[in-house]
């Protein structure tokens, strides 16, 4: 997995110390598991002390951003309205909105509603109504580092049953937040979201999950919601992803717009909730950077 390095030799890491002194005890418990058939993380998923402060300092500008949503969001107002509020943010910030432009997405952030499950493409007809419920999903770029959350909003009365989901949907975030312990693994997170969500009667969608942020937008690893304990890759210190499930109130069978190529909607209509958080394991448990 690891291309082996002389004990005197400079840390793959960048610290400037020898390898013996700083890395080779971290690499070799690594190659322990490994050794016993589980999935490890590759040394470029260790994000170093430089990469978690431009991690950070990006995540100043995702919280401002979704913070400022949170102050001004409300019925009557357009989607469009939100994108304008990210992109001002953002820029005054010193910040790029990673959402503009990737693989070909119009629009600096994504705005889902109700049975929206995700990647809701911001415009001016659509207009928020009293009862909806929004995800809005914002991600930026500040010197090359990326930062992603997203957060759910209530517009108005919403009906108790689906006020419900959302609170569960929170929950969920918090009990695999919980799960994030340093040389355990990704499935013992997933699992207990997923048991959760199961247990209020929601199910979780399968097909889209987490994913590693920080050096690049998505990276390795992707990170199920549906998963056993004891299975998926190992988390240890320096990795950084995302908490993001996606729980359905009805079905978790989805379907993406024809029309518009992104869009991902629930099979039956019913509403669906995230919550996202990006997280750094650390050497006794897990920093949240952005939420």
């Amino acid at each position: 997995m690891f291309k082996k390095l002389d004990r005197n030799a400079p840390c793959w890491c960048g610290s400037g110390k020898k390898y013996k002194t700083c890395h080779q005890r971290f690499d070799d418990r690594i190659l322990s598991y490994e050794r016993l058939g589980h999935i490890v993380p590759t040394r470029d998923l260790i994000k170093s002390e430089k990469d978690i402060l431009g991690i950070k300092e990006s995540a100043k500008i995702n919280i401002a951003v979704l913070d400022e949503v949170g102050e001004k969001i409300r019925a009557g107002m357009s989607t469009e309205e939100i994108n304008d509020i990210v992109n001002d943010i953002t820029y005054k910030m010193g910040g790029i909105p990673a959402d503009l432009g990737y693989e070909g997405f119009p629009k600096s952030v994504c705005t889902s509603i109700n049975d929206e499950v995700c990647h809701g493409i911001p415009a001016k007809d659509i207009i928020l109504k009293d009862g909806d419920i929004i995800n809005v999903d914002c991600s930026t770029i500040l010197n090359g580092y990326f930062s992603d959350s997203s957060r759910m909003f209530l517009i108005g009365d919403v009906a108790p049953e689906t006020k419900k989901l959302v609170e569960v949907v929170r929950e969920c975030v918090e009990i695999g937040l919980s799960k994030v312990i340093p040389w355990t693994f990704l499935g013992d997170m997933g699992s207990a979201i997923h048991h959760h969500a199961m247990k209020h009667g929601y199910s979780v969608v399968r097909e889209i999950g987490g994913h590693g942020c920080g050096n690049a937008f998505h990276e390795e690893p992707w990170v199920s919601y549906v998963s056993k304990p004891g299975t998926e890759m190992l988390m240890v210190p320096g990795m950084v992803f995302t908490i993001e499930p996606m729980v359905n109130m009805g079905t978790a069978r989805i379907f993406t717009d024809a029309d518009n190529g992104w869009t991902v909607r629930t099979a039956d209509g019913k509403p669906s909730a995230q919550w996202e958080i990006e997280v750094l394991v650390t050497e006794t448990g897990h920093e949240v950077l952005s939420w």
